[in-house]
Order: structure tokens, then C-alpha cells, then sequence
């Protein structure tokens, strides 16, 4: 065990490392300062999590109770965070990702490694999606790796303290990240940066695509939270328009955050964007009740502001959604309020919608090249795993083994 102090004071300059802000660090240090105080209260010196969570459950007046009765405050829930990422820091010496803030600024050097390396995977044909995502992973790394000698000290106990940070997410998660750095350690190689062995210390992470089963919701679900979205406000309006956008047409949210006015074309009742993960156009019709959503959002609910974007935040400064701005807090808020269960085992991002789309499609009898084309596909591979989504197409594919073979008699 270590003691609360050491474990402070390791976390502490492990948060300003990354790029914590300073206000954010007065906070965190109040928190740590009130929690070994209660602590040495009572007489342990050590870091315990179940005294940890002590002081949480009196510092909130009752946090479990609270949890179970579904009333914590957002303030409770940054009390627990102080304690779980201390347990988590001691268990795994880094700060899981979960924590980490994105770090908007890089030293210029690292900057410039990422930029050659995406020009790298360019070079090498990958798709835009896949050269900004593994960009991102680039700059969390190298970023992680900044605290800890950069890459000329890369080493086996780097890596192994990095994968750490990935603990709790998704396997596929988990392999997108560890391909992402496999893939840079390989452009460090190759421009003599890094040696070459180093890239047999990150682990493989295996995560068969075609073994997932897509994550769709029941469509009285989906009819629930749209009735829910109170759209007599400019929140309300925009989450709207934009859940309808996802089930109605399929775009991905990165697409429904970088949709432009240019896009739309009132006339001819059309939309057309340009996909951020294949780099292809696609055009789709406007429905009815997707163009009065946004129409209403644009007339009555989007804040005054000069970005071509259709879709904006509400909170200042007033401006397009980023890449790192997630939607699916959206769906998620908006699905409590429907009184709609997200449990665990149930993925309830904004992509799920467009995974529910595919199912109702292929239920309905539509071809799967034509699913394909409406949800960008590059092939029809991509979609035909939203077979394994429907128990009703599932039942169809079921074998009757007392039936004879074909062609024979009975």
C-alpha cells in the first residue's frame, strides 16, 4: 500500500503534466487536502478506497443513498471521481483515460510528429476518418509519453503504464487506441525516432468485428424520447433536430456536427454531405419531418452566430461542435427523461440510432446495396452485420434439423 500523502503528491504532478488547468488543480487539491483530514481522523495513514468512499458517502450526506434514489448532484459525482481516480492511480500508476482531459496544446516538437504523421497514413491511402482518429490517439500518446522522457525514452514500462490508462473501455475501443499507436511507433521507425524493437512491446489487442452484435432500440423507445425533448426551447429545438437527423437518415454524428446550411437543398427537398469517415459525398432526401425539425431549430432555437454549421453550442463561446464533443450525452439525457433504461450491456451513443435505422430497413425488405448507399458504406459487408440485430431475420435463417436435405425424400 502506499500512503495518502506520496499518492497526493505522485497524482498531483501527474495532472499537471497532462495539461491540467491551474483552476482546475486548486480544485482537486482542496478535495485532497478535506480528504486526508478525514483520513487521519481516522487514524490511517495508508490509502484505502473503502475509506475513500467514506468520505465521499459524508461529504455528499449520504452519496449511495443518494445514487440509489437517483438524486446526486453533479457535485457528488465530482467527489467520487477524486476518489476513484486516486484508487486508480494507485492501482496503475497513470491516470486512466477516462480522467485525462484532451491536451488541446502539444510542444511544438510532438505537434510536428503528428502532422508528419498523418501525412504518413495520407501517403499510405488511409481513409480521412481513420488519419484523424489515429491523429488523436498520436497526440494522447506523445502527450502521456511527454511526462516520461518523450519518445527517445520510450520504453516497455511507457507502453505498459499507457495501455493501463485504457482500462474499463470497449475491447474494440481498446484496439482502435493500440493499432493507433502501433501505427505511429512504426512512422517513429521508420524517420529514426524510435527504435524498432520497441514496437514488439505493444501488446495485440484481437477484436473480431463480425462477432458484435450491433447495439438498436426498440422503436417505441426511440418514439419516447423524441415526445420527451421539450422543444419549446433553443436546446430542446437543436437536440431534436438533431435526433430525428440520426433516425430518420442515418448520419453519423460527426457528420450531423459538421452539417453546413451549403448542405441543404430546400428546392429540391435534398441533403448532401460529405462523409468525414469515407471522404465520399452522399445524398439523401429530406424528409418532411427532418426539415420542419430543422427549420424550427434555425428560426426559433439557434443562437445568433456567423459559422456556416447548422448545428451549434448553446453555452459561450458560441460556436460549431468540435471533434471532441460527444452527442451521445444528448440521446442519454434526453432518454432518463423518457424514463427509457440505459443499462449497461446496452451502447446508447448517438450511433446506436443509425444502427437502428440499418435493422428497421433490413426488416423492412430493403436490398442491403441500397442500406449501404444510404448509410455510406463502402461495402455491404459493413452492413449486412446488422443481420444479427433482428430476431425476427435471425429466425428466418434457422435450420429445421429434422427436414430432409434438398432434393431428398422423405
Amino acid at each position: 500500500m502506499i500512503a495518502v500523502a506520496e499518492l497526493v503528491s505522485r497524482l498531483d504532478a501527474e495532472l499537471v503534466g497532462l495539461g491540467y488547468k491551474p483552476s482546475t488543480m486548486v480544485w482537486y487539491r482542496g478535495c485532497w487536502r478535506r480528504l486526508e483530514s478525514f483520513f487521519a481522523s481516522r487514524g490511517a495513514q495508508e490509502f484505502s478506497l473503502d475509506v475513500a468512499m467514506s468520505w465521499v458517502d459524508q461529504s455528499c450526506g449520504g452519496f449511495f443513498a443518494k445514487e440509489q434514489a437517483g438524486m446526486l448532484k453533479a457535485t457528488d459525482v465530482y467527489l467520487f471521481r477524486v476518489a476513484a481516480m486516486l484508487d486508480d492511480f494507485a492501482v496503475h500508476g497513470a491516470v486512466l483515460r477516462r480522467y485525462s482531459r484532451t491536451v488541446d496544446k502539444l510542444h511544438a516538437d510532438d505537434a510536428a510528429v503528428v502532422t508528419q504523421f498523418q501525412g504518413w497514413l495520407r501517403e499510405a491511402g488511409c481513409a480521412p476518418s481513420t488519419v484523424r482518429a489515429y491523429g488523436t490517439v498520436a497526440g494522447e500518446f506523445l502527450a502521456f509519453t511527454g511526462t516520461r522522457g518523450g519518445l527517445a525514452g520510450l520504453d516497455a514500462g511507457v507502453i505498459d503504464a499507457f495501455v493501463a490508462t485504457l482500462a474499463g473501455y470497449q475491447a474494440k475501443t481498446v484496439e482502435h487506441k493500440l493499432c493507433a499507436v502501433r501505427s505511429l511507433l512504426r512512422f517513429a521507425s521508420t524517420v529514426g525516432l524510435i527504435d524498432d524493437t520497441v514496437l514488439a512491446v505493444v501488446p495485440a489487442a484481437k477484436s473480431s468485428r463480425q462477432a458484435r452484435i450491433p447495439s438498436v432500440w426498440d422503436p417505441g423507445d426511440v418514439a419516447k424520447i423524441l415526445h420527451a425533448v421539450d422543444r419549446g426551447n433553443p436546446c430542446g429545438k437543436r437536440d431534436y433536430a438533431i435526433i430525428v437527423l440520426i433516425t430518420r437518415l442515418g448520419l453519423r454524428g460527426v457528420d450531423v456536427k459538421r452539417l453546413r446550411f451549403a448542405d441543404l437543398d430546400w428546392p429540391g427537398n435534398r441533403l448532401s454531405v460529405v462523409q468525414a469517415k469515407t471522404g465520399r459525398r452522399v445524398a439523401l432526401p429530406l424528409l418532411k419531418d427532418v426539415g420542419w425539425a430543422i427549420i424550427d431549430y434555425v428560426r426559433h432555437g439557434r443562437p445568433a452566430c456567423d459559422c456556416t454549421q447548422v448545428f451549434v453550442r448553446h453555452t459561450a463561446p458560441i460556436g460549431p461542435f468540435s471533434d471532441q464533443d460527444h452527442l451521445h450525452q444528448i440521446l442519454a439525457k434526453h432518454a432518463r427523461a423518457a424514463h427509457v433504461p440505459l443499462g449497461e450491456q446496452r451502447r446508447h451513443g448517438m450511433h446506436s440510432l443509425r444502427h437502428t435505422l440499418a435493422t428497421r430497413l433490413l426488416e423492412d425488405g430493403t436490398p442491403l446495396e441500397q442500406i449501404a448507399d444510404i448509410l455510406g458504406h463502402r461495402s455491404v459487408a459493413s452492413t449486412g452485420v446488422y443481420l444479427k440485430a433482428s430476431l425476427r431475420l435471425l429466425a428466418q435463417c434457422a435450420l429445421d434439423p429434422d427436414a430432409p436435405p434438398s432434393g431428398a425424400e422423405r
